[in-house]
């Protein structure tokens, strides 16, 4: 069998690297230089001043780190996107011009697919649900239907520039994460704003929440260590829920915010609790590195052959679920249940009962272990509430939703009616997307908002959609809120079969019956951040 040998360059963001993998999967060599500003944050220009400089001087040190010849290369890669422009353009660039004088082929790859492709390679992961967290991208990913799927996202900032412009607005410096984790062991909790909106998460209240304290004079070590319990709990909360609604049986923790040992614990914790195993790459892998470019290049070009000079160009918002991915083994091993429950959610645990002769469900907001007890409680009391209110006020909009027998607040639990009948994850079709586009439509209309529309939250009994799971529901006037309700709902019908999910959410939207929430959807997709 043939080895081929590619190089790889990074510089995507402030780090610029040079690796070399052979297609077995061996490292050979692997260089990189890291800007450090002076203040503020990266700029554009400097970083790609920073990677024009040593760029040249990174891929002589990794050949030769690797004891090869430049004849020995088979392959340049390099980071095509998602990044800062003028990063990209120098990469570009200098793996044109290495492509062109070596004449060896070349191939651009995605950033943020090179993350978890190199945390495979060096886990052992076969298919596992992604937190991949850095200073420019915060992604749950997961493969489905031949792509890496985002299955929740920062609505806003990602976690990485949150903990960074933190850092710099207080006086801690750049990069902000270290020193808000080592603050963060001496401190308390003070209350901040937890934002999971559906399948995504949000950073920038909580960030102007902190800085609002910080002025205030309350302790850094306080502020730090709710910031971080707070925004962690956030990301592993949209992970749980994408583990749950996959059913894989993998997790993995990858980019540079993997540094940080607290999130690492948390993740490590969630996970245990669902019986799925735990994978983080070692730490010189999880930051940005030419390694992980390098191994992408050759599972890219090994499906898809090298690209034409003509390809190459840079592309700053190159989405994770841009990119066919067809070497993966998509043989799932899934969660195992124990025999008394139903089902086992993000939020909850479904048990069967019974009320005065009725069939019921005991929804059990059970403690999670992953989060200090101060934010667990306020989060379960809250939404225990507002679930037990959300039943009953969609009933008034028309929506058929489970009865509700009973409310326990000191055990956050709800005991409630057992819907029997099909989930609509298992019979989706054009005419029942139609109906529950009609029937968002009037929970909307009464400004209910969902939270967690997916397919698996929507059954069919007696031919009537019933929805449940209010868990993540609240209430919102605002367009812009039910907009990403319905976003959620797309996401989950990509989940199912990605080539009819646009034909299906088409319908949903047509059932929905108001035009102008399909711009409202675009304009919040295109604010994705996809970049650094």
């Amino acid at each position: 069998m043939i080895i081929l040998i590619s190089l790889g360059i990074e510089g995507t963001a402030e780090k610029t690297g040079v690796g070399i993998v052979d297609s077995d999967g061996s490292i050979l060599a692997m260089a990189g230089k890291q800007l450090f500003p002076e203040e503020g944050g990266i700029h554009p220009r400097i970083a790609a001043e920073h990677h024009a400089e040593w760029i040249p001087k990174l891929i002589p040190m990794a050949i030769e780190e690797a004891g090869l010849s430049y004849g020995d290369i088979d392959l340049i890669s390099f980071s095509q996107g998602p990044g800062l422009g003028p990063a990209l353009r120098i990469v570009a660039t200098s793996a044109r011009s290495l492509s062109l004088s070596l004449k060896k082929p070349i191939i651009g790859v995605n950033h943020c697919i090179g993350h978890v492709e190199v945390g495979k390679l060096d886990t052992g992961a076969v298919n596992p649900v992604s937190l991949y967290v850095s200073g420019g991208n915060s992604q749950v990913i997961a493969y489905e239907s031949g792509r890496y799927r985002i299955f929740g996202e920062t609505l806003d900032i990602a976690i990485g520039n949150c903990l960074d412009h933190f850092g710099r607005e207080t006086g801690l410096g750049h990069p902000g994460g270290p020193v808000i984790e080592k603050l963060a062991k001496q401190g308390s909790y003070v209350d901040l704003p937890y934002v999971v909106k559906g399948m995504d998460f949000s950073f920038s209240g909580l960030l102007s929440a902190a800085l609002r304290k910080a002025q205030k004079g309350v302790s850094m070590e306080d502020i730090c260590f709710s910031l971080q319990e707070t925004a962690f709990s956030m990301l592993v909360e949209v992970t749980e829920r994408a583990l749950s609604h996959t059913q894989k049986d993998e997790v993995m923790l990858c980019g540079g915010v993997s540094a940080n040992s607290r999130l690492r614990e948390m993740l490590k914790t969630m996970s245990e609790e669902h019986g799925a195993k735990f994978y983080m790459p070692k730490m010189k892998l999880c930051g940005d590195n030419g390694v992980m470019i390098a191994w992408l290049g050759i599972l890219m070009c090994k499906e898809f052959g090298p690209m034409d000079l003509s390809q190459t160009n840079i592309m700053q918002k190159f989405r994770t679920d841009e990119v066919d991915i067809p070497w993966i083994d998509n043989t799932k091993s899934y969660l195992r249940l124990s025999d008394d429950l139903i089902a086992k959610g993000a939020e909850s645990n479904i048990v069967k009962s019974s009320y005065l002769g009725h069939k019921a469900v005991l929804k059990d907001r059970i403690p999670k272990n992953y989060r200090i007890k101060e934010i667990d409680d306020k989060i379960r009391k809250a939404r225990t509430k507002e679930e037990a209110k959300l039943l009953s006020d969609a009933k008034r909009a028309g929506v058929k939703t489970p009865v509700l027998f009973d409310i326990n607040l000191s055990d956050k639990s709800i005991l409630m009616e057992e819907i029997e009948g099909d989930i609509v994850k298992d019979i989706m079709d054009e005419d029942l997307a139609f109906r529950i586009g009609s029937e968002i439509s009037k929970l909307h209309s009464a400004d209910i908002i969902h939270g967690d529309i997916t397919t698996s939250n929507i059954m069919l009994q007696d031919n009537k959609l019933v929805f449940i799971d209010f868990g993540l529901g609240r209430y919102s006037p605002l367009d812009e809120d039910k907009a990403v309700d319905l976003l959620v709902l797309k996401k989950s019908l990509q989940s199912i079969d990605y080539n009819l999910a646009m034909k299906y959410f088409d319908c949903v939207l047509k059932g929905y019956g108001n035009e102008s929430m399909s711009n409202k959807i675009s304009d919040i997709e295109s604010r994705g951040r996809y970049t650094h």
